[in-house]
């Protein structure tokens, strides 16, 4: 694994907005300037040997997070995450169920000698899906039309939605977002869903998560034309839904109305799983150690919210690294993982986001910093594996 620059091409910027990349915070440098959030000038460079220790370390994660959902919810172990005791057995129903899921991504710590190891996993309402399923591949197919990518992301997708057509309770399927977003990001993001599902043969219909109705009479979910909305596609967290009123029918209404990711995502997506998987797998090449509500046996450690996101509310306690990031989060309360600095290529860190679909891995996208915590600052960079 080694970063390399290489010279952008000249209407990068026309070619990336007509692919859909509208999108995207300023990232910045490590002098704090402001810095493209695709970013070109840089790439990643793996060997295939890593590519595919990385991906076996994937799905094998993704198998581990599984079993990990089986025992919470056979367990009852709820409280620990923080969700609201109406919720509980509506989440064990839809994991009993199996409500299908379509993608999620991995965010690993990776430097090339050794395993990834798990930073957290973004089972729920994932983004930078764009950026590594699409922008990347025209990127190196331009560039470096003799090399090879980890991506696989765009076909994974479109056989998902074949894979689960008849568990889902139509053929139409509905994509939201919130129009609350000012960055369209999640519009972007849905949109190119979209477009898989309806590579798929799928009847798709894009809709703000607003501009859904619900009818007292049915007990429904209706569209704009009031028409019952059986299957939605939400980029909009669980633990939001959860504490609106919308969240009520949303819940109560399953699985009459489907939504994807599902219900069960809620313990993916929370970073107890952290903890709960470090007590089912100890000492676990893949794993950093972690505990709930209090570092346990760490003295260098990173303390995580356990809804937080986008690198808000972070706290790293080790000498040298001390870090403090304000935000929103952490009333829900925190974990603590041990503290393994992201490796350091030209003054950058690179954090892996490693895709998921369905069951499989589909592929990389990676995004770095010039601090310690990948956060909104952060620039996405492509990849490319050599030919020979």
């Amino acid at each position: 694994m080694r970063r390399e620059r290489s010279q952008p091409r000249s209407d990068w910027q026309r070619k990336v907005e007509e692919q859909g990349l509208v999108f995207g915070t300023p990232a910045r440098d490590a002098s704090g300037k402001m810095r493209e959030y695709w970013d070109e000038s840089v790439h990643y460079v793996f060997p295939m040997d890593e590519i595919l220790s990385i991906e076996a370390d994937v799905e094998l994660l993704h198998s581990m997070c599984l079993e990990a959902v089986d025992n919470v919810v056979l367990t009852e172990r709820y409280k620990d995450f923080g969700i609201p005791e109406w919720v509980w057995p509506k989440i064990a129903e839809s994991w009993k169920r199996s409500d299908p899921h379509v993608y999620g991504r991995f965010d690993l710590r990776y430097d090339g000698n050794g395993p990834a190891k798990l930073l957290e996993y973004n089972a729920d309402t994932p983004t930078s899906l764009l950026e590594a399923a699409v922008i990347q591949w025209h990127w190196k197919t331009e560039v470096f039309p003799d090399d090879d990518q980890w991506n696989s992301i765009h076909e994974k997708l479109v056989e998902r939605w074949t894979e689960i057509g008849d568990k889902l309770p139509s053929n139409e399927v509905f994509f939201t977002w919130s129009s609350a977003d000012a960055t369209g990001e999640d519009h972007i993001t849905t949109a190119y869903l979209q477009e898989t599902a309806a590579q798929a043969g799928m009847d798709t219909v894009g809709l703000a998560i607003e501009e859904i109705g619900w009818d007292p009479v049915l007990k429904r979910f209706v569209d704009l034309r009031e028409a019952p909305m059986n299957t939605v596609v939400k980029l909009y967290p669980w633990e939001w839904v959860v504490d609106e009123e919308f969240g009520k029918h949303a819940v109560a209404s399953l699985p009459q109305t489907l939504w994807l990711e599902p219900l069960w995502k809620m313990l993916l997506s929370n970073k107890a799983l952290l903890a709960v998987l470090w007590e089912m797998y100890p000492g676990h090449p893949n794993l950093l150690p972690a505990f709930l509500d209090d570092p346990g046996m760490l003295t260098e450690y990173v303390r995580k919210p356990r809804l937080g996101r986008e690198g808000a509310n972070i706290q790293i306690v080790a000498p040298g690294y001390e870090t403090q990031t304000g935000g929103v989060y952490g009333e829900e309360g925190y974990v603590y993982q041990a503290f393994d600095p992201l490796p350091e290529f030209d003054g950058y860190r690179p954090a892996l986001g490693a895709w998921i679909v369905g069951d499989l891995a589909a592929g990389l996208g990676i995004r770095e910093t010039a601090g310690l915590v990948t956060d909104d600052g952060a620039a996405f960079v492509p990849h490319r594996i050599p030919e020979s």
